[in-house]
């Protein structure tokens, strides 16, 4: 099926549209930025093709952008980025039913093989053979949502309700990772819950924890964005820990971990005499020290839950988590979870997305701009800088 309504769907002129062609924001380098003409295909059979509107620059995108890597992930080729993404259907592979041109799809980018174990269980998103947009994982690299168009498997383009906006629609990419966070951890009604880094990811965690019926203490560097998680009510308190120094001594780093617990304890109890720690702490930071920090935040019997991917080696406390039997919990991006973050946003039990969204590009040639941004924490105003979104058109 073919779009039927080009002027429609497209902010072009009709006379200068080219079905067959696609710019797309292109990394080749560190901070190595330009707008390519690519040609694209007519959907494959159980393919969509979808027009980008809007899409969110992650850590992971601006760790590209920076290094040309991400951890261990270098880049071995051009790449475009862009994972959390939404758009609208432009044309329909022939054998894909349900869908119809003009439908408004969130974009679930992470495509598994659908044979393997992990893909029987239903943990697809430890399938070996997943090819991930924007990552350097797979080889030829799968390319990422900056973009004006491109073919996505239709089994995952999710339908969102009309009065979702583009916005808050890309942002079911974080707010996943955050649900399948909460569901890999036991958190009960009452739980204290301890969340490390007050960025997407730790707000959504954070909403996620006090959806449960938790009390939930967050903790930044920035006081930004721990005032901003209470004005907002993504957590009922917040601590604003000092910055320390990754190229301190090991002794001095672990003392200084032992010292953010403290203080973040501090504020957890409440003055509480008996009480033993946070439930459930979440690193969403991936930095060493909050890790270090966790540990001692967390209860005997508690889980600490990483969640942030940074630093890939790691020294801990390890003492801490076996005298009081701490289970450390793995994160690896989610699995089954659109269809509930799709009904949490239509619902309104969690703070507005779109408040979230802090800075807005207008077009694929502002993509180097937009990532400069998005890797600070305040624009040249001094304005809080959470999330930045490009709309495509």
């Amino acid at each position: 099926m073919a779009p039927t309504a080009l002027a429609d769907l497209y902010p072009i002129p009709a006379r200068h549209y080219n079905k067959n062609q696609v710019q797309a924001s292109v990394l080749s380098g560190p901070k190595q930025l330009s707008l390519e003409t690519r040609t694209i295909s007519d959907p494959a059979p159980h393919e969509l093709q979808v027009q980008i509107k809007a899409t969110g620059l992650c850590g992971s995108d601006c760790s590209y952008y920076s290094k040309f890597r991400n951890g261990d992930l270098q880049a071995h080729e051009p790449l475009t980025l862009g994972h959390e993404s939404s758009g609208v259907v432009v044309s329909i592979g022939s054998a894909v039913s349900g869908f119809q041109i003009g439908d408004r799809v969130a974009l679930e980018v992470g495509v598994p093989c659908d044979n393997c174990r992990s893909c029987q269980r239903g943990r697809y998103n430890l399938c070996p053979s997943m090819r991930f947009r924007s990552s350097a994982k797979s080889f030829p690299h799968y390319q990422g949502t900056l973009q004006d168009r491109i073919n996505h498997p239709a089994k995952w383009c999710h339908r969102v309700p009309p009065h979702v906006s583009d916005e808050a629609a890309a942002l079911l990419e974080p707010l996943s990772v955050a649900i399948h966070a909460t569901r890999r951890a036991t958190i009960e009604p009452g739980d204290t819950i301890v969340v490390f880094g007050a960025g997407t990811i730790g707000l959504l965690v954070s909403a996620m924890a006090k959806l449960g019926g938790a009390d939930v203490v967050i903790a930044d560097i920035d006081s930004g964005r721990v005032a901003y998680a209470l004005m907002k009510g993504f957590a009922s308190k917040g601590v604003v820990v000092n910055q320390y120094s990754d190229a301190c001594h090991l002794s001095e780093q672990l003392q200084a971990a032992k010292h953010v617990s403290d203080e973040v304890l501090r504020i957890a109890s409440s003055g509480e005499m008996d009480f033993e720690g946070a439930d459930v702490t979440f690193d969403c930071t991936g930095k060493e020290i909050c890790m270090q920090a966790g540990l001692h935040t967390t209860r005997p019997g508690g889980q600490l839950v990483m969640v942030g991917m940074g630093t890939p080696i790691q020294t801990l406390p390890m003492s801490a988590a076996h005298l009081k039997e701490v289970d450390i919990i793995g994160i690896f991006r989610y699995a089954n979870t659109y269809p509930t973050g799709i009904k949490l946003l239509s619902s309104g039990q969690i703070p507005c997305l779109d408040d979230l969204v802090t800075h807005r590009f207008e077009g694929l040639n502002t993509v180097k701009e937009a990532f400069e941004l998005a890797g600070r924490t305040s624009d040249d105003q001094g304005r809080l800088v959470l999330k930045v979104v490009v709309k495509t058109v």
